[in-house]
């Protein structure tokens, strides 16, 4: 893993680190380097919109970004840089990511971002997701991630015969 980071992980508050940090674990997973910071577009407007106009200049190729509520953190940032945006909802509010869902998936038209779904299994499909981006031009990364699909598939057939084992052991 490069010390240079390939993708930003931005989320809205510290409190939002146990769901981002899947991301974080599936990009390790792949090798690739990364950065993880907190900045909100509604706290810290200047700082967020500075970290997404700068980020491809320091050499970030995609952006993972978390927030809760209807906290706007990932359109503010799609807005800000032409890197691709990959948003995840966090289930922090009392309508359970719902909000957060909303305000990440409609965004207006020219203002892209790809949105994963809510919580941990979210924003481990960004860092996957982010993988598939950067696997476009590198072969060496695109081996990896059609072993880790393969792997997956392999995984599905030995759970499938594990419970054809209980059933005959149920005798049903």
């Amino acid at each position: 893993m490069s010390d240079k980071p390939l993708v930003g992980i931005l989320m809205g508050s510290d409190n939002d680190y146990e769901i981002m940090v899947e991301a974080a674990r599936a990009l390790k997973g792949f090798g690739i380097s990364y950065e993880m910071k907190v900045s909100s577009a509604h706290r810290s407007p200047e700082r967020t919109a500075g970290y997404a106009r700068m980020a491809r200049q320091r050499g970030i190729r995609a952006l993972i970004v978390g927030a809760g509520a209807a906290a706007h953190l990932a359109g503010v940032i799609a807005a800000e840089t032409p890197l691709p945006v990959i948003g995840v909802p966090i289930d922090s509010s009392a309508l359970q990511g719902l909000d957060a869902l909303l305000s990440t998936v409609q965004m207006p038209a020219g203002i892209p971002v790809a949105t994963m779904a809510i919580g941990k299994a979210g924003a481990r499909n960004a860092g996957i997701f982010a993988v598939q981006l950067l696997a476009a031009d590198d072969e060496a990364l695109a081996s990896r991630l059609s072993d880790f699909k393969a792997d997956m598939a392999k995984k599905v057939g030995e759970k499938s015969s594990t419970v054809q084992e209980r059933l005959a052991a149920d005798g049903l």
